[in-house]
């Protein structure tokens, strides 16, 4: 009786079945088919669906995890401060020739001028209030901090989906509504890291000036600049956020087999 367990419900009740109008079954065997036929073919059905929901959601698994490396990528690029790299002339104060302009702040080199907590470094934090930020970094300040926020919620849902398939639970409202969900916050935060990055990359590209106040004893505009380490771990952010996002949404509960009752 065992090698039933393996079998779909269907095809393992049917089999029982012929087996007994065959009579190749013992009279014990049959009390045994009377009272627990249904139920070791519910099992083997029960088995073959949750089989069947896991070899189905392998995609999903890893866009779970594309999708946990792009929101920890987002969130690393949100705090780096090499947005953009600016090469000055006047080595006085910026004392290597070389500023990093981040979405927070501004850090630079200087023998001069030391930051508290620094050694030979001094960093002048943005405010919220300073009118001279361009709208690319305020653009990032915000986008990034939704891209955040939506890329938990995407994990979340996803979690919870995957927990579902491997629990067993078939129920597809629990699961197929979780992985459109996930999919969809997925490819938001990687367009809220898409646009600050791209911004942010065509002023490095174009040389934009930004006209910083004497405080930040920066000059308004570089020698030249480039795209510093933010903006590449950002590009790699949104790669990852919007793969994890089509995988998740590619999703398709399976079909499971017919269910049959014995009259």
């Amino acid at each position: 009786m065992g090698m039933f367990f393996h079998l779909p419900f269907g095809t393992c009740f049917i089999q029982l079945t012929l087996l007994q109008s065959l009579g190749q079954l013992s009279d014990s065997e049959n009390v045994s088919l009377f009272l627990h036929g249904n139920s070791i073919c519910d099992g083997a059905g029960e088995l073959q669906r949750m089989k069947s929901l896991v070899s189905t959601s392998h995609l999903q698994l890893a866009a779970f995890v594309l999708g946990m490396i792009g929101w920890i990528l987002c969130t690393i690029s949100m705090g780096i401060v090499e947005w953009r790299v600016w090469y000055v002339d006047n080595t006085t104060v910026i004392s290597s020739g070389i500023a990093w302009v981040g979405i927070w702040k501004v850090c630079f080199i200087s023998y001069l001028y030391v930051s508290p907590g620094y050694r030979e470094q001094f960093c002048h934090k943005f405010s919220g209030y300073d009118s001279f930020i361009p709208h690319e970094i305020y653009a990032a300040q915000g986008l990034l901090l939704i891209a955040m926020f939506v890329g938990l919620l995407g994990l979340a849902a996803t979690i919870f989906a995957l927990r579902n398939v491997y629990m067993g639970v078939t129920h597809k409202t629990l699961i197929a509504p979780f992985f459109l969900v996930g999919g969809f916050f997925y490819i938001f935060a990687g367009v809220c890291v898409l646009i600050p990055v791209s911004w942010n990359f065509y002023s490095v590209t174009h040389n934009q000036s930004i006209a910083f106040p004497p405080s930040y004893y920066m000059p308004s505009s570089p020698v030249a600049q480039e795209a510093g380490a933010a903006i590449p771990v950002g590009i790699v952010a949104v790669i990852l956020l919007l793969l994890s996002g089509t995988f998740s949404l590619s999703y398709r509960f399976p079909m499971t087999a017919t269910t049959i009752t014995k009259s």
